[in-house]
């Protein structure tokens, strides 16, 4: 069974506002639920995108399985459901489990419990029936317990677009931020270490798949990745998590841009330069983390200190406003049901087998890196940054795409070619230190200070240029894995 809907998270004022609104009004059911999670020893099943639950709602119990995954749209789910009458899994010849993991599928456990208050509401918006589940409750192991306050909108009958109109609805009484976790993913993330950041995820691209399919798999695999480390972000301002979801947004207008054959719509390039502006927001911050650590104890550490944390508020007050929960509706609802899915002049590009649009994209990326980084020593500063940003798109396009070429030798050629784009990258990263750290102090009224000097000049530029050029030589040199 397929599912279209969209999970939107709330605060719990937000929770008290919207059930006292006019917008839904009473619910036509309130249900409390709990939901008892299982696995293998290993959490087998999970590793390998499936979940085993048994809910119960009164006497009734409900045992589902759902095949998703990380890199899965936020719309596609598929789900297997059957009634139960004990409290044990049953897993038989209709369950996927046994198809998936043979005499494994029998040896399941307790792992978690959700525990939950839902509140139904069945709206009509546009023409288009939606269910909306408000759910409060919270996920529970042995130990550990983490609260759930989250928005389902799920559509019945009608159109995906309706979804979006509702959700500007709410949003007009509540801000919303959207989901990308599972209630099964919030509970096995409960049982692991506390997360600091999240680095992007594999993504795996189906070789069937059209080149729109691989573009919408891409872009929802970095939009998750930015939302999974802005929730870090903001409940710890954590340098890592921070760096990694402006690394999500680069790579979110990295793939607009390699898609660019089929994204001819105006709203491409505003969404991407919004994604820009927020990025931006965000460096001003990451530059401060990179000259914060070499400054030594006194007044000019203690000034960047207080700069950082004023760029940190910043950031938050960035992330929270409405600019940026606009941005989100407005890139989800483009990338599901912009435009750019029905134009008639790119019906062959989207249309395109994926591998084979990989295969050229991935061309053009690194004949962009082989022009602009022919001299490196030879350039100013400003061609080498362009040089270390077509690095950058090359470095993020194979990890994109590198599922499509699966094979022993195109998997080792792809080992290869990341070890030299890791190499090159450093290289740039620290040409590109130098070359911005006297803009930053700058920037912020600290160039004077003593001590200035020494945050910016620690490496022999010559040397790292000729490093960098080397390691880019060795990046051109690597045998392409997708040939």
């Amino acid at each position: 069974m397929a599912e279209v809907e969209l999970k939107l998270e709330i605060d719990a004022a937000g929770f008290e506002r919207l059930v006292s609104s006019n917008l839904l009004g009473d619910p036509d059911e309130t249900v409390q639920q709990t939901s008892n999670y299982f696995d293998t020893s290993d959490n087998a099943f999970f590793a390998e995108g499936f979940t085993l639950r048994i809910r119960k709602v009164g006497a009734a119990r409900t045992q589902t399985v759902k095949a998703t995954g990380p890199t899965a749209s936020i719309f596609a789910r598929s789900e297997w459901e059957i009634p139960v009458t004990g409290d044990r899994p049953v897993i038989d010849h209709t369950s996927p489990l046994i198809n998936e993991f043979g005499d494994q599928a029998n040896d399941v456990r307790p792992k978690f419990d959700v525990v939950n208050e839902r509140r139904i509401w069945n709206v009509t918006e546009n023409g288009s029936n939606i269910e909306v589940a408000l759910d409060r409750g919270s996920v529970r192991s042995v130990d550990r317990e983490a609260p759930i306050l989250e928005l389902e909108l799920e559509l019945k009958d009608g159109k995906p677009e309706d979804l979006f109109s509702l959700a500007r609805k709410i949003e007009g009484i509540v801000p919303v931020r959207f989901g990308v976790l599972s209630k099964a993913e919030r509970g096995f993330r409960l049982l692991e270490a506390e997360r600091g950041v999240v680095k992007a995820e594999p993504i795996e691209l189906d070789r069937r798949a059209s080149a729109c399919q691989a573009f919408q798999t891409i872009a929802s695999s970095c939009f998750r990745q930015f939302r999974l480390n802005e929730t870090i972000l903001r409940s710890r301002k954590n340098e890592d998590s921070l760096h990694q979801a402006r690394v999500a947004l680069r790579r979110l207008r990295s793939a607009i841009t390699l898609f660019k054959p089929m994204l001819l719509d105006d709203e491409a390039k505003r969404l991407s330069a919004d994604f820009r502006w927020l990025a931006g927001v965000l460096g001003e911050a990451r530059n401060l983390d990179v000259l914060l650590p070499k400054a030594k104890a006194g007044e000019l550490r203690d000034s960047l200190t207080e700069k950082r944390a004023t760029a940190y508020d910043h950031v938050i007050e960035a992330l929270d406003s409405s600019r940026a929960r606009a941005l989100m509706l407005d890139f989800n609802r483009w990338l599901h049901c912009g435009d750019y899915l029905s134009n008639g002049a790119t019906t062959d590009a989207r249309e395109r087998p994926a591998g084979q649009f990989a295969a050229e994209a991935l061309g053009k990326a690194r004949k962009k890196l082989k022009k602009h980084g022919q001299d490196l020593s030879g350039v100013d500063d400003e061609h080498r940054h362009e040089a270390r940003k077509d690095a950058k798109k090359l470095r993020y396009a194979a990890e994109f795409f590198r599922s499509l070429f699966p094979d022993k030798r195109g998997m080792r050629r792809y080992k290869r070619f990341v070890v030299a784009m890791e190499a090159l990258q450093d290289e740039l990263g620290a040409l590109n230190d130098l070359a911005t750290g006297p803009d930053v102090l700058e920037g912020h009224g600290l160039r004077g200070h003593a001590g200035a000097d020494n945050l910016i000049v620690h490496a022999d530029k010559a040397k790292l240029i000729r490093t960098a050029q080397d390691a880019l030589d060795d990046v051109l040199d690597a045998k392409r894995f997708w040939r």
